[in-house]
């Protein structure tokens, strides 16, 4: 049963990854079928792009360019992480936030 759903689940857990757009159809899409993966995969990628905007716009009005580039390194190794934990079909958590992305977003997907 389990391997039915992440296969189900696969090709919409692999959107959310890809833009905001790609996040923004694959919970459109999830909404109906209640994947259970795509739902944690979707919580990974929508935990992952609040916390990009987020350093974005704090970092925003910074002059040092390499904080900056130090958070999107971090955060894109962050994405690379769950991006493949979803091609492989593994319910892989980000380390250090996907505990909280799965916690914080468990009533919205």
């Amino acid at each position: 049963m389990k391997k039915s759903i992440v296969e189900e689940g696969k090709t919409l857990a692999i959107v959310s990854y890809l833009t905001y757009i790609g996040t923004i159809i694959s919970f459109i899409l999830n909404n109906d079928k209640k994947n259970a993966f795509a739902a944690f995969h979707l919580r990974q990628a929508v935990g992952l792009g609040i916390i990009f905007f987020l350093v974005e716009m704090l970092t925003a009005f910074s002059s040092h360019g390499i904080i900056k580039s130090v958070f999107y390194v971090f955060l894109f190794v962050l994405w690379i992480i769950g991006f493949i934990g979803a091609i492989n079909g593994e319910y892989k958590k980000i380390p250090i936030l996907g505990d909280a992305f799965q916690q914080w977003f468990k009533n919205y997907f």
